[in-house]
């Protein structure tokens, strides 16, 4: 693609050396694997600035650079101020804008979004729709699966995966929309059908800093420029503050929001009807259409992501009956208050509660069911918002009966140091627990714990398939961990 054209329609302050004719043949944001025909996007990280590198990027063949500031290269620059945002905006243009040609989806919350993009997925698919998903636990359609790298992918990636999911004929894609990704403008370029807020409780303080801040980008995705439809959780009083926000901003009256709740008047709701360890049924209300749905998943919270998913579904105009068939068909999402088995009379979670709200939601639905005793094995994760591990381990231990601390995710922390900092929470409330840093051998522990009766929660790292130690990320699986213990145990209980 010639440059003039791939940069027609973006902001700049200034342009050196430009030469519309020039040919681009990819985007490049890594100076070591720049290719000849690259333009090299130059940002501000956390860690590195690549401005610093822009001489190996000519050197390796780039052939033009976006930048903020004038760099000493003799090929076309382009000084914009703010790359990141720059890099999306290119990112769609050179792969075609393909968001504008399928239905996008987009889902954000501190919980929820996983569980909510695959009930959507379910919904759709039993209407007959085509669809793709990017989220935590990776990117799939058709047939093609790939690892998850971030919840929200970078605009590069991202953008050439919505190319691909088009060719492959992908109608619908529902993702999942981090607070990072907001932050860092990945949503700019996108064109969404359908946005989605689940709710809001403390997470990545370590990199936010403040609550507001936190909320403030979340809030971004929901602006009347970029959201058509908004669905909202109406029993979240940041849900009713984004409504009030587009209210006041969309000045031409062009969008539309739509709220579900529980607690509080809303155009869904759902009565609960039953519910159990395995699954809950409820009756869905959405503007006086009334349905009864079967879900294999257990917990209130789960209601609530049923509902995102079934107005979001209704304002794409899927029918009630298919809304409610794609619910009941949805067997489990992996690692979300997932059933793995019974052991020793004892039933067997994982999930991937990792902070204090999810926690909360998830042991207080398992205890409504807990015969014996509620066990939970959990830790908190290295190099992340160490302001919410004691309040993890203060839920923790108002909620189970006996813990075993022990590591998540370390990085480059202490196990040790990290369960410290839990253990201050936790003893304000309990003194039932026991630490065991290896986190293999902590459910080992928990599971020769186990009795009739008892449930065993394995919190903190759900679907993941490593865990991660002083850079390296090793194998590890909750789930297939847990299967492989009772496999060697080869006893009967």
């Amino acid at each position: 693609m010639e440059l003039g054209k791939l940069v027609e329609e973006i902001a700049y302050k200034k342009r050196l050396y430009f030469n519309e004719k020039v040919e681009i043949t990819g985007l490049c944001i890594d100076s070591r694997v720049c290719q000849k025909g690259d333009l090299f996007i130059c940002l501000h990280g956390e860690n590195v600035n690549s401005h610093n590198f822009v001489v190996q990027a000519v050197q390796k063949g780039a052939v033009a650079v976006i930048a903020m500031e004038e760099l000493p290269v003799k090929v076309p620059q382009i000084i914009v101020n703010d790359s990141r945002e720059t890099m999306s905006l290119l990112a769609s243009a050179y792969f075609g804008k393909p968001s504008k040609r399928l239905k996008i989806i987009a889902i954000t919350g501190t919980n929820g979004k996983t569980t909510t993009a695959y009930m959507i997925k379910s919904i759709l698919e039993k209407a007959g729709k085509s669809v793709g998903i990017i989220g935590t636990l990776g990117v799939f359609y058709g047939t093609k699966k790939i690892a998850p790298t971030l919840t929200t992918p970078d605009p590069v990636f991202l953008q050439s995966v919505l190319a691909d999911m088009l060719e492959c004929g992908v109608e619908y894609v529902v993702m999942e929309m981090s607070a990072h990704a907001l932050y860092y403008k990945k949503d700019s370029g996108l064109y969404f059908s359908v946005c989605i807020f689940t709710n809001f409780t403390q997470d990545h303080l370590d990199f936010f800093k403040t609550m507001p801040t936190y909320k403030n980008a979340k809030a971004q995705l929901f602006l009347p420029e970029k959201c058509p439809i908004a669905v909202l959780n109406g029993d979240d009083v940041v849900g009713r503050e984004f409504a009030v926000c587009r209210e006041k901003t969309d000045e031409k009256g062009e969008t539309k929001t739509v709220f579900y709740g529980m607690e509080t008047p809303t155009d869904a709701f759902a009565i609960i009807t039953d519910e159990n360890i395995y699954g809950i049924q409820f009756i869905v209300n959405i503007s006086d259409k009334l349905s009864r749905i079967s879900l294999s998943l257990t917990g209130k919270h789960n209601v609530y992501n049923s509902l995102a998913a079934a107005v979001c579904a209704t304002e794409l105009g899927i029918s009630l009956s298919d809304i409610s068939s794609g619910l009941q068909r949805l067997k489990g999402v992996d690692g979300r208050l997932d059933y793995v088995k019974t052991y020793c009379g004892a039933d067997i979670f994982v999930d991937f509660a990792h902070t204090p709200d999810g926690l909360e939601k998830s042991l207080q639905c398992l205890k409504s069911h807990t015969k014996g005793r509620l066990i939970c094995v959990f830790g908190c994760g290295g190099n992340r918002d160490k302001s919410k591990r004691a309040p993890m381990g203060e839920t923790v231990a108002k909620l189970a009966d006996f813990s075993v601390l022990t590591s998540d995710n370390p990085r480059y922390e202490d196990p040790l140091d990290i369960i410290s900092d839990i253990e201050r929470g936790y003893r304000k409330f309990s003194k039932n627990y026991v630490v065991v840093p290896d986190r293999k051998k902590g459910i080992e522990y928990a599971l020769d714990l186990a009795n009739k009766g008892d449930i065993l929660l394995v919190a903190g790292k759900g679907g993941e398939e490593y865990q991660e130690i002083m850079g390296i990320k090793y194998a590890f699986k909750d789930k297939d961990v847990i299967e492989m213990i009772i496999e060697q145990k080869n006893c009967v209980c």
